[in-house]
């Protein structure tokens, strides 16, 4: 949103620059450019070709006006009109009296410049200071072949090439530098906007960690405690047993921040591995489609084949089915008697059933009843 702003503000800085020159332009061609033409119109010779000069400036002006109103830019016929402008000066000086280059009957060397700057102001400097340059060569070329270029001429021309030179190059100059500032303003932008985000994914990263440490001290940390202080000894199966389910629950949870596409089977074979490692020759079979279980209803779906999985003794096989209304996780193992997990979310079931040396345990979970309440 901020950004949009900032460009809707730098296209009506734009906007407003390009009209202030024209109305510039137009003042002294529209205005002074008439005028002189009027005053020495006898001293033109035929005048017809200081008219069809200065309709040439008029023409390019007017098309200003119309692309302003239309908010486009002169593109492609950019080139087109510098030329046009280029001519008429040229065609003016054609018939400029001898003797009067730079003077007040040299009407269009203080209008041509203005309205080459109206069109290359969106252009770099370089642009603009090109077209000075040959406009400025137009005059000089004239007052040295075409007429008899005394020390007073050229001082003349000199001095009054600073004006027809400077100020519009003043206005180009600026134009430039409200380019630059906004360019300057977008990159800073940009980079409070890197910052921001590396702060933010930093922050996150931070509190993950602290969340992970938190859910492993409340039963990872102590067994760890135990067996580095000797109360809990290594080879006690029991220990084992836990050291098992701890490590399955460690993985589980590295597996949490992973992006993949199904993030329950993702993490139901990190739990899987734990027990490939031990030697349980574990099956897991999928069907079906289900929408994307939160992280805590995963946590509930995986316990129980996590705890069945970490306590097998040689086999076990994982059944995953789901639809759109409900997700079932189940397993069964040689495991023995367990402790059935109680599921922390209540949209989540768990049951199970015992036969001699063989464990049965599913979790259930109903995504369409947890959407309505």
């Amino acid at each position: 949103m901020s950004d949009a702003v900032e460009e809707v503000t730098r296209a009506q800085l734009r906007r407003g620059l390009r009209i202030a020159t024209l109305l510039v332009a137009m003042a002294i061609v529209f205005g002074l450019g008439p005028a002189n033409m009027l005053r020495h119109l006898d001293a033109y010779e035929p005048p017809l070709t200081q008219w069809a000069a200065f309709a040439a400036l008029g023409a390019v002006l007017l098309g200003e006006a119309a692309l302003l109103l239309r908010g486009r830019s002169w593109s492609r016929l950019r080139g087109p009109a510098i030329a046009v402008v280029l001519g008429a000066s040229a065609l003016s000086y054609v018939t400029l009296p001898d003797g009067r280059t730079s003077t007040t009957v040299d009407w269009i060397f203080g209008a041509a410049n203005w309205v080459g700057v109206v069109v290359l102001l969106d252009r770099p400097p370089r642009s603009a200071a090109l077209f000075l340059l040959a406009h400025e060569l137009t005059a000089l070329l004239n007052l040295l072949l075409l007429e008899d270029p005394t020390r007073g001429a050229l001082a003349r021309f000199a001095t009054g090439s600073v004006t027809v030179i400077g100020f519009p190059l003043c206005v180009v100059v600026v134009a430039a530098i409200l380019r630059g500032l906004s360019a300057a303003a977008m990159a800073s932008r940009r980079e409070i906007e890197r910052v921001r985000v590396s702060e933010a994914v930093a922050a996150e990263s931070h509190r993950r960690r602290q969340q992970r440490f938190a859910e492993l001290s409340a039963t990872t940390v102590p067994m760890l405690e135990g067996l580095a202080d000797g109360s809990l000894r290594p080879e006690d199966p029991v220990v084992q047993r836990r050291c098992a389910i701890e490590a399955a629950r460690m993985r589980r949870l590295f597996a949490e921040t992973d992006t993949v596409a199904n993030p329950l089977l993702h993490e139901l074979r990190h739990c899987i591995d734990v027990a490939d490692r031990k030697g349980v020759v574990v099956e897991l079979d999928a069907r079906g489609q289900w929408p994307v279980p939160p992280v805590v209803v995963r946590r509930d779906l995986t316990e129980a084949v996590l705890v069945v999985l970490a306590t097998a003794a040689s086999r076990a096989r994982v059944t995953v089915v789901g639809s759109a209304e409900l997700v079932s996780v189940s397993v069964v193992a040689d495991c023995g008697d367990i402790d059935v997990p109680a599921p922390a979310t209540p949209g989540v079931r768990v049951e199970a059933l015992n036969n001699d040396d063989t464990v049965w345990m599913e979790a259930q979970w109903q995504p369409s009843r947890q959407r309505t309440s």
